[in-house]
This record gives structure tokens, C-alpha cells and sequence, in this order.
């Protein structure tokens, strides 16, 4: 289009040459916007430090971390551990050959519960006494002979000998039958 047709614009021509305008950002902003992007990337190399720090520390691996492993069978915690909520578990071993170690500063309760949680036995063993809270209660020997039996209708001592070590000895309100009756050695029978 010829240059007749724009009649608003002006046929002056100035000296000066062509305007040149700046375009983006420059002086202080451009010093604040660089800053800004310094600042944020030593945030991202303290926050990746302290990540791969903390991935050390707490001993990370593939397979688990610190004393915990991830296994076939379901998780192994080697050492020490400290549970601070109630522990739920299918079984809980020692390593072979070493004991397993219960602390506590006030007692530990094993509870057995049903399908739909509710308690059919307890033991607790305090710093009193150990209860137990159940139907029936035995004793027995590794090879599974029964010592001691108690329940709601009965108390059996299933033992060989039967030591009653005391100072009165044992009173039967009722009549006793027994095989055999005799004193320690060299003790009288009284």
C-alpha cells in the first residue's frame, strides 16, 4: 500500500535514525531475578545434601532400613527396638542361639483375641505379680507331662514328688489318700 493512504501518520523523517525500544528484563530486576535463582538453587543443593544425609544416617537400602529388613517371610529387626504403640504381630523369634528380651517400665500384657477382637486370654506380668486370665491354666515339662492344672472346678498337681515347704506345712480341710507318707532324711515325721 503507498504511503498516501495513511494520512495520521507523519512524512517527517528524523535525524536520529530508527528507535530502538528494550525489550525484557533489565538494571535492578534483572540483578533480583538472578539472585532469586542463586538463592533457589543452593535451597535445592541443601535440600538434596540433607536428603542423601538423612538417607545415610537412617540407613537406607533397597532391602529395609537401619535394623529393619524387608524379607520373604516378613520383616527382621536386628538389636534393639523400642515400640511405643501397642505391637501386633504372627510371631515374634529371637535369633538361634539368643535370648529374647521383653523391657518395660510398667508391664508387659500378651493378649489372645478372637476373630472379632475381643480378649480370651491374657498374661500380665507386672511389677506385683504375673496374671494370668484365661479358662484353664497348666503347667507342663518339655516332654508335655503336665505339673500343675488349674480351672474354675479343679487344681491338679500331676508332679512325682510334691514338696510343701512352709511353716505350718499343708491343712486338708477333708480326708487325704496318698500311697506313701515320709519325712526328709533324717527328719522326723510329725
Amino acid at each position: 500500500m503507498p504511503q498516501e493512504q495513511y494520512p495520521h501518520r507523519s512524512t517527517m523523517q528524523t535525524s536520529e535514525g530508527p528507535q530502538v525500544y528494550k525489550v525484557g528484563i533489565y538494571g535492578w530486576r534483572k540483578r533480583c531475578l538472578y539472585f532469586f535463582v542463586l538463592l533457589l538453587m543452593i535451597l535445592i543443593l541443601v535440600n538434596l545434601a540433607m536428603t542423601i544425609w538423612i538417607l545415610k544416617v537412617m540407613n537406607f537400602t533397597i532391602d529395609g532400613m537401619g535394623n529393619l529388613r524387608i524379607t520373604e517371610k516378613g520383616l527382621k529387626l536386628e538389636g534393639d527396638s523400642e515400640f511405643l504403640k501397642p505391637l501386633y504381630a504372627k510371631e515374634i523369634r529371637s535369633r538361634p542361639g539368643n535370648p529374647l528380651y521383653f523391657q518395660s517400665a510398667r508391664n508387659v500384657t500378651v493378649n489372645i483375641l478372637n476373630e472379632k477382637t475381643k480378649v480370651l486370654t491374657r498374661l500380665v506380668t507386672g511389677p506385683q505379680a504375673v496374671e494370668a486370665h484365661s479358662q484353664k491354666f497348666e503347667v507342663k515339662t518339655l516332654s508335655g507331662k503336665l505339673l500343675f492344672s488349674a480351672d474354675d472346678n479343679e487344681v491338679v498337681v500331676g508332679a512325682e514328688r510334691l514338696r510343701v515347704l512352709g511353716a505350718e506345712g499343708t491343712v486338708f480341710p477333708k480326708s487325704i489318700e496318698t500311697p506313701n507318707v515320709r519325712a526328709d532324711p533324717f527328719k522326723e515325721l510329725r
